[in-house]
């Protein structure tokens, strides 16, 4: 008899042995889900890895804009502690049963999220592809303003991806970190676009503004580098108060206080989040930590690939020399008054201009190169007699006189190394500049007096056409610098797919 029920007994274990090795086998290795044990802390933790999405063909957008793989997703769940087999098998059995249910329910609240998102990001691109087809655009809005120029490189795309830009995109701005390092920024100078971006993207009347985390398509880190230098590191009197130890540091703690507190850098490894800043330390924010910002977007006026900047993930940004308005004096005369060949006024900084100083500064009347202004004259009325505006790189590649060049009605002459330059995912800038390399700065007379009259109307009338592309306007207007800036922001999140959970 005693014989029979230990049998029985080990019978019944077995079975039930069985049952939950079976229902901890169908727990733990879900279709790509991967979970390990991990004995230092008792824990199991899930590695998911994202789904990768093919990239839009050259036919989409014409250029390539983001080819990097993204990034693996590590989510934690706190599983069975080794404790807990010690207690009696339907304790166990309960635990199992609870911990499958509670993943599930996360598993069910991020795949909503997520395929929502990207649900919503798919039927632009799809929308993007019929408008390149059909060559043509739809709308649920009356458009002011049909983008049909040669200046672009695919309008029809540029087009109707702006259209689904401002039909979807909503950016959330992290409410974290106080002020005046956190949300706000310089409002003037040449580093002004950092402080309008951030009080425009964070305004209520913003249409891309998201109301909750939720809907968000990017996530924007409102940390201003500009009042950085500023306020943490002023006065610089030694070497080294040069020291980009606090910058690292500041930027790194943000990072980590809004991923602890919100999933949503996690969920991408930062592929989806994004800062915006005019100053020249900016692109070091990542160089401590580069892991860390493998695929955060960088938004920089100082775009410079030979020092890291990724075109196909960063975003370049116009520098716009913000004075007591908006929008300066419209001062450009017609091409037939235009006198002056080309015009250059700024000091002497960076080996470029150090080139253009020793060939021109104040040795030609076709070729004013000056240091500074005689008394009386006025530099935007001097930009709007030249036929051609010289637009050097200093100790950084971007310069304000590019968009100073085409608000005058003057062909910016691009003269750079490396330059990646801003919104070149749709405009091509070969139809609205003439760019020179520095080792071209003895001819450059020669140059610009062999480009034919017709070549340089051409030249002139396309670039009244790209002005409304670099004019910045409170609040913001379609197709205008904010917007041009928001749309490369957009590109690149289109071209990324953020995995999810699978269920």
């Amino acid at each position: 008899m005693a014989s029979t029920l230990s049998c029985a007994s080990t019978t019944l274990l077995l079975l039930l042995t069985l049952f939950l090795f079976s229902l901890f086998y169908n727990l733990t290795f879900n279709h790509d889900q991967l979970l390990t044990f991990n004995n230092k802390n008792n824990s199991i933790h899930t590695a998911i890895t994202t789904a990768t999405l093919p990239l839009m063909t050259s036919n989409v957008l014409n250029t390539i804009i983001y080819d990097t793989t993204p990034p693996k997703v590590y989510l934690h769940y706190s599983f069975l502690s080794t404790s807990s087999m010690h207690q009696d098998t339907t304790q166990i059995s309960n635990h199992l049963f609870a911990a499958k249910k509670t993943i599930k329910k996360k598993k069910k609240k991020k795949n909503n999220r997520l395929e929502r998102i990207e649900c919503d990001l798919a039927k632009a691109r799809v929308a993007i592809h019929q408008a390149i087809v059909s060559k043509s655009f739809k709308s649920d809005e009356k458009q002011s303003f049909v983008p049909r120029s040669s200046i672009y490189r695919n309008p029809y795309a540029f087009h109707q991806s702006h259209i689904e830009m401002v039909k979807r995109f909503k950016v959330w701005s992290y409410k974290e970190g106080e002020r005046p390092i956190f949300h706000t920024g310089r409002m003037n100078g040449v580093y002004s676009i950092e402080g309008q971006f951030i009080e425009e993207i964070e305004s209520e009347k913003s249409p891309f503004r998201a109301k909750h985390p939720e809907e968000a398509h990017t996530f924007f880190l409102p940390i201003s580098v500009a009042h950085i230098i500023k306020f943490i590191y002023s006065p610089i009197i030694y070497p080294s108060d040069y020291n980009r130890d606090r910058l690292y540091r500041l930027m790194t703690d943000y990072v980590g206080v809004v991923a602890n507190k919100y999933p949503f850098w996690n969920a991408s490894n930062g592929a989806d989040h994004f800062m915006l800043s005019c100053h020249d330390w900016a692109p070091e924010i990542s160089h401590e930590k580069p892991k860390l910002f493998q695929y955060f977007i960088r938004v920089l006026c100082n775009a410079n690939i030979s020092e890291g900047f990724q075109p196909k993930r960063d975003v370049s940004l116009p520098e716009i020399n913000l004075r007591s308005t908006l929008s300066p004096p419209d001062l450009g005369q017609v091409p037939q008054n235009r006198t002056i060949l080309a015009f250059f006024v700024g000091r002497l900084h960076g080996y470029i201009r150090k080139i253009l100083f020793q060939e021109w500064k104040d040795k030609d009347n076709d070729i004013q190169v000056h240091e500074k202004l005689q008394r009386g004259q006025n530099y935007t009325k001097l930009m709007g007699k030249s036929k051609y505006c010289l637009c050097p790189s200093g100790y950084e590649v971007a310069s304000p006189r590019v968009v100073e060049a085409i608000n005058a009605g003057c062909v910016p002459v691009i003269i750079c190394d490396s330059y990646s330059l801003p919104f070149s995912d749709v405009l091509d800038w070969s139809k609205f500049t003439i760019q020179i390399r520095p080792s071209k700065i003895p001819k450059l007379k020669s140059i610009l007096s062999a480009i034919p009259n017709e070549k340089y109307l051409k030249l002139y009338n396309q670039v009244s056409q790209v002005k409304r592309h670099f004019v910045l306007n409170r609040p913001a207007q379609p197709f205008d610098v904010t917007h041009m800036v928001l749309h490369s922001i957009w590109l690149r999140r289109l071209n990324v797919k953020i995995g999810h959970l699978n269920s």
